[in-house]
């Protein structure tokens, strides 16, 4: 078992990693002080995750879309109960969701973490699939998908992502589709389980209340020993261009919905933080509430409260993102790229820039003080590759002129697409 301290020489702020002997990787932040736990165990496999290997096999497997998000469901049952009822006795509250680029099993209790942390890591490494089981999810899950698609923000956000990207799984709903989803049968769940619930692929973090020795104790007991399979995840190849600039779409909606996607090209590990954070505040920089355009659509009438700006970005792909409500969509995106322009002749307000990467700091710094957004913090960083500390050191390095090249190499109007959904 190899155990080591990583400190984060700014802030003081410290958790052990532990490469336990099953080949599970985790990481235990104890917080002096709080009364809280909370802890999640993620393997990193997603919705894009649809075609892979091992190196037992000789060619690539290719699966249903929606097939991780099914397992997702499936294993919170098990021959005798269900997860969930065994934590109802211990107090926790837990939860599981899949997003496109792992799945996470997670609980939240103020007492008893230790008997709620053998619930986690029992569970989830006994799956239990029967085609009767798994023929009642689809119908489940099929639901689910129509619901999903009678919304128009899922519709917004999801056209955009069809217009943006050719072949990129990415462009496809993580529960997949109805048609999909009736390809998935329970040898195919238990492949996609051994693959990807491997504990060389996965990751246990706990943060708050808690000992790094109960944690450890815990696992040796409950943590069954992994040969790592060599896997390999594999995605079409994607251009850089776009599909289409723009795609409507008619819903029973008060105010039409829109989002605006600018297409870039994806990194990988630190690049890719160092790049989604100077995104994060170029983003702020255009349209924050302090921004000049935010307010002028407000005063005239384009934009309301709804308004926000999110970067979308994960393996093989990254997105800029506007979205909101508006009467008029066309005018807030005409606007939008009006503004990128301006920016890239005049340069931003530089007192602007100071403020919300002060801000963005200030909040990374706050967010290690709050046990759920430090074990957030903690798994969503050891997926993308990078240290948990490793934004406070690009936010404290990035300069003007970093977040300048951001918006002139980055927010291209050739790359820009306008999804909207309307009545």
């Amino acid at each position: 078992m190899n155990k080591q301290i990583i400190r984060n020489e700014l802030t003081g702020d410290e958790y052990t990693y532990i490469r336990h002997d099953s080949g599970l990787d985790i990481l235990v932040w104890e917080m002096e002080g709080y009364s809280t736990t909370e802890a999640l165990f993620g393997t990193k496999y997603g919705s894009v995750n649809t075609r892979f290997k091992t190196a037992g096999d000789s060619d690539f497997t290719v699966v249903p879309e929606g097939i991780a998000h099914f397992l997702e469901h499936k294993l919170f049952e098990n021959e005798d109960c269900d997860a969930f009822e065994l934590y109802a006795k211990t107090g926790a509250s837990a939860n599981a969701y899949t997003s496109f680029d792992k799945t996470c099993y997670l609980f939240s209790c103020s007492d008893n973490y230790r008997e709620s942390l053998e619930i986690l890591l029992g569970f989830v490494q006994e799956p239990y699939f029967t085609q009767e089981t798994v023929d009642k999810e689809q119908g489940i899950i099929a639901q689910e998908i129509k619901m999903g698609n009678d919304n128009p923000g899922n519709r917004v956000f999801y056209n955009m992502l069809k217009c943006l990207y050719h072949s990129h799984p990415v462009k496809t709903d993580i529960a997949g589709t109805v048609e999909s989803i009736k390809k998935i049968d329970a040898d195919l769940l238990y492949k996609c389980y051994d693959t990807f619930y491997n504990l060389n692929n996965m990751v246990l973090v706990v943060a708050g209340n808690v000992k790094t020795d109960e944690v450890l104790e815990i696992a040796d007991r409950k943590l069954r020993k992994c040969e790592d399979k060599g896997l390999q995840t594999v995605f079409p190849d994607e251009p850089d261009s776009i599909v289409t600039d723009r795609i409507t779409e008619k819903m029973s909606v008060g105010i039409p919905l829109f989002s605006i996607g600018f297409k870039s090209e994806p990194k990988t590990g630190y690049e890719a933080l160092k790049t989604e954070l100077e995104a994060f505040v170029a983003l702020s920089v255009i349209a924050d509430p302090a921004s000049p355009l935010y307010s002028s659509m407000m005063d005239e009438g384009l934009i309301n409260t709804s308004f926000a700006t999110e970067v979308f970005s994960g393996e093989g792909y990254f997105t800029s993102v506007f979205g909101g409500e508006s009467a008029d969509p066309e005018a807030v995106f005409g606007r939008i790229k009006e503004e990128i322009s301006r920016i890239c002749r005049e340069g931003m307000d530089r007192s602007l820039y100071e403020n919300i990467k002060k801000y963005t700091y200030g909040s990374s710094v706050r967010e290690l003080s709050n046990p759920e957004s430090v074990a957030s913090l903690m798994i969503n960083s050891y997926f993308a590759d990078v240290s948990p500390f490793d934004s406070l050191k690009v936010l404290s390095e990035m300069t003007y002129d970093d977040v300048m090249n951001f918006i002139r190499t980055r927010l291209d109007s050739e790359k820009a697409v306008l999804s909207v959904v309307e009545g």
